[in-house]
């Protein structure tokens, strides 16, 4: 008599291996990140964020009205002991579409070196095609799945560069992105951007018109600015121990 699977269950088998396929993917990042922190690295999170127009000025467009707004995004990176003393980048979306600024990756890898000497850089990874295919176990010392390179909006973040500088690149996976202090950054970021753009506002007026301009470069610059050591040791340190526990339970 033929046998029909139930797709509910057969629903639940794949979302189970699935899963499984991810906790494995994570617990190779965290060993080798440990790793590679027992070996002298010095970890830090580079990323980037968006900024739209509509987070800065205060409009609401929630009335289902959809309206192409310009958006910059900020390039930066820290760890526990702050911001790496790189100079951040602001780009605007539709520039980048035009001119990509691929020699950054080898400026900021040339930075953390001189600032800390060997470093793990962690950038989150985005989700592929193939992570729903099992990968070969190649033990526990094995290095942490890392494509031929990290495509981020604004620039590429390539192994071989970090190699060059003495450093390691590594690939956060994709579902456990909040293992990175970085969120956070940018999360207070934009809460100091949406409580203070009026202390960096203008006001302008002719014989017709008035006119309100934001200082949006003096106002992000002081919002990371706001973003401390002391802040950052907390974000790291709450991140240190969410691998303690992934470490402990998918072991």
């Amino acid at each position: 008599m033929p046998h029909f699977a139930n797709p509910l269950l057969r629903n639940v088998i794949i979302k189970c291996t699935f899963d499984s396929i991810k906790r494995k993917q994570c617990l190779q990042y965290l060993r080798t990140l440990r790793t590679l922190q027992y070996d002298g690295f010095n970890t830090v999170y580079l990323g980037e964020t968006d900024i739209p127009e509509s987070l800065v000025i205060g409009d609401d467009f929630s009335d289902g009205y959809f309206m192409q707004t310009p958006t910059w995004y900020i390039v930066h990176a820290g760890g526990s002991q702050g911001w790496v003393p790189w100079k951040y980048r602001m780009f605007l979306r539709d520039e980048l579409s035009v001119k990509r600024e691929d020699g950054l990756f080898f400026e900021f890898c040339h930075v953390a070196k001189k600032a800390y000497g060997k470093c793990a850089i962690v950038v989150k990874d985005r989700k592929r095609k193939d992570e729903m295919q099992p990968k070969e176990d190649r033990g526990s010392e094995a290095w942490a799945h890392v494509p031929s390179a990290v495509n981020l909006t604004s620039i590429v973040c390539c192994p071989e560069v970090a190699k060059s500088y003495g450093h390691e690149l590594l690939s956060l996976p994709a579902p456990y992105s909040y293992l990175s202090p970085l969120d956070s950054a940018w999360s207070s970021l934009k809460w100091f951007i949406i409580n203070n753009r009026k202390e960096f506002c203008l006001q302008s007026m002719d014989t017709l018109h008035s006119y309100q301009y934001i200082l949006l470069s003096g106002l992000v610059s002081k919002g990371i600015e706001r973003i401390n050591p002391s802040k950052w040791r907390l974000a790291t340190n709450k991140v240190r121990r969410w691998e303690n526990y992934y470490l402990g339970k998918f072991s």
